[in-house]
């Protein structure tokens, strides 16, 4: 079992690096994969994102693709929303965590699905 906790934190590092998100796919690795509880789940994911964003930002500094202008648009408010997701998900049910969390994840398949087809039609016309 600690080898797939491993892989899974691979998948979730590689995705994360290129700031796709590793937790959007860690989350359900874990609680669906490995019976992990949506909470536990999210606190992993939580704790694994701070190293991995760290090297992250300095990479991604580094070569060039950070707009610090913009940054404080971005850092004001994604911090005052994680606390206040913070503090729903400790006091929400955890059912409703999960359900909530799967809705979530299928209306963003469901947009980046239907953008890629958009996209597509958008350069055959070209």
């Amino acid at each position: 079992m600690e080898i797939l906790f491993l892989i899974f934190g691979i998948i979730g590092g590689l995705l994360g690096g290129m700031g796709m998100g590793g937790g959007t796919l860690l989350i359900p690795l874990l609680s669906v994969g490995l019976s992990v509880g949506q909470k536990s789940a999210q606190l992993i994911n939580l704790i694994t994102f701070i190293p991995m964003s760290v090297l992250a930002l300095i990479l991604h500094i580094k070569n060039g693709y950070v707009v610090r202008e913009r940054l404080g648009w971005i850092i004001l408010p994604a911090t005052l929303s994680a606390v206040l997701g913070a503090y729903l998900a400790s006091s929400v049910d955890v059912g409703l965590l999960k359900t909530a969390f799967g809705i979530f994840l299928i209306v963003l398949g469901i947009i980046y699905f239907l953008m890629q087809i958009l996209s597509k039609k958008g350069k055959k016309q070209c």
